[in-house]
């Protein structure tokens, strides 16, 4: 029986779902959503706040401040309050209502951000912000989740290790591609590994991160308006977009067989289910989903808010379609 003493102590890491039964290729699913702080990022946040603290960049009296899209913000506010931290999260406008109201529960600040750089979207205003924030007052501490090495060796020392004692014999794996922490940190670690694995990054359309030129995204998590610096392709294999529509068709499919996961899931097992139908040989195949669906309720999931962005077909069964580049 686990007893713990901070949230940040307990998390999930080996839960897998099959989903042959509901997209009809053998797909397992990573499932990171099962902590306190509710995603994948509990692990990125940890990793940072921690070399922070031996850094000595957090001490008494210290303001925490991110920007993020949502995830990233619920863990560090968590965390932030176990520790007895102040914490600022810099957001946009397309954060969902469920995630600012969590954020402020757990006693955080939200400042939304409506107005996009005119050269770095949403994302360049929010880390302005950022930067305004911490040149007012030297209790600002930006742990900058874009740069920070920590975000994908939480990774590298976690989640890919994770998958490696499940699946010896792991052909692809399939990752979200946001600020590419994850992605990064499971793809250094399989490139040593002892059998030659295939990443293959799914990313949003009207995402800037594999040199689209960005556009309009609703759905946080993945997907940015400008490249990440964690960022080195080398390491990945293949890419794969997905428009935001077929991520809410698959987030509905996968509900109506019970399970509600987030948007980034969504258009994580959309791409990899493109990617495994062009393949005539089976393979071992794992996608990582790194949340679970509660907090996209009133958006993903709520039918006027879809069909207002989308359209009235949006939900109507159809073949899904994505677009792949090496």
């Amino acid at each position: 029986m686990p007893v713990i003493s901070t949230p940040q102590a307990f998390n999930q890491d080996d839960l897998y779902v099959d989903l042959e039964a509901i997209i009809g290729y053998r797909l397992f699913l990573k499932c990171e959503g099962f902590n306190f702080a509710g995603s994948i990022k509990l692990k990125a946040a940890t990793a940072m706040v921690e070399a922070a603290e031996r850094d000595g960049l957090l001490t008494p009296g210290s303001v925490l401040v991110e920007s993020s899209s949502g995830n990233l913000g619920v863990a560090l506010g968590m965390i932030a309050a176990s520790k007895g931290y102040q914490f600022v999260c810099v957001t946009d406008s397309r954060c969902n209502l469920a995630t600012r109201l969590l954020l402020e529960a757990l006693g955080g600040q939200v400042h939304v951000i409506t107005e996009p750089s005119p050269t770095g979207g949403l994302l360049g205003a929010r880390i302005d912000h950022v930067r305004a924030l911490c040149a007012s007052d030297d209790r600002y501490v930006w742990l900058n989740q874009y740069t920070n090495p920590n975000n994908h060796i939480a990774h590298y020392r976690t989640t890919a290790p994770a998958i490696a004692r499940a699946f010896p014999d792991l052909d692809v794996l399939f990752v979200g591609a946001g600020t590419t922490g994850t992605l990064m940190g499971c793809a250094r670690y399989f490139r040593t590994w002892h059998r030659p694995v295939r990443i293959v990054a799914i990313d949003a359309e009207g995402s800037a991160t594999f040199g689209h030129t960005p556009s309009r995204r609703m759905i946080p998590g993945l997907g940015t308006s400008m490249r990440p610096p964690l960022l080195d392709t080398s390491y990945v294999d293949e890419v794969i977009h997905v428009s935001e529509a077929e991520t809410i068709r698959m987030c509905h499919q996968l509900a109506r067989h019970g399970f509600v996961f987030g948007g980034s899931t969504g258009t994580v097992v959309n791409g990899a289910t493109q990617w495994l139908a062009q393949r005539e040989q089976p393979v071992t195949a794992v996608a990582i989903s790194p949340d679970l669906g509660e907090r996209y309720l009133e958006t993903v999931y709520q039918t006027d808010w879809v069909q207002d962005l989308y359209g009235e077909d949006v939900l109507h069964p159809r073949t899904a379609t994505a677009t792949a580049a090496a």
